[in-house]
């Protein structure tokens, strides 16, 4: 379970990125994951509520968003339609994935403290 391993790396992050903002704790984490990434939502969410015990992220909600699969044509640039080929309709070369197989961290809320 690979979900494990993405989700310590997070909290990992997440408290990296809090703590150098001098937060006192992490309110929120917003992640965006694309259906390609090969990540289950419902296993990164379980494993993220037991790594984040004892950690600045430990009363923080993680929130997930999805993204869409997007492929574009190197040449001509134009997207590609959904559920078409994977050539361009209008140059006939083959297409690029553009997006889709991220997994992105988009949001961290936190709190620190005042400065006076």
């Amino acid at each position: 379970m690979h979900e494990y391993s993405l989700a310590q790396a997070l909290v990992e992050h997440v408290e990296r990125q809090a703590r150098a903002r001098g937060a006192l704790s992490v309110h929120r984490v917003v992640v965006r994951i694309g259906p390609l990434a090969g990540v289950e939502t419902e296993l990164l969410t379980t494993a993220y509520d037991h790594v984040r015990v004892g950690t600045l992220c430990a009363s923080a909600e993680l929130c997930v968003g999805g993204e869409e699969v997007v492929w574009v044509c190197d040449a001509c640039g134009e997207a590609l339609p959904s559920g078409g080929g994977l050539c361009c309709p209008g140059c006939g070369l083959p297409g690029r994935l553009a997006g889709g197989d991220g997994l992105i961290l988009e949001r961290i809320e936190m709190e620190v403290a005042a400065h006076v």
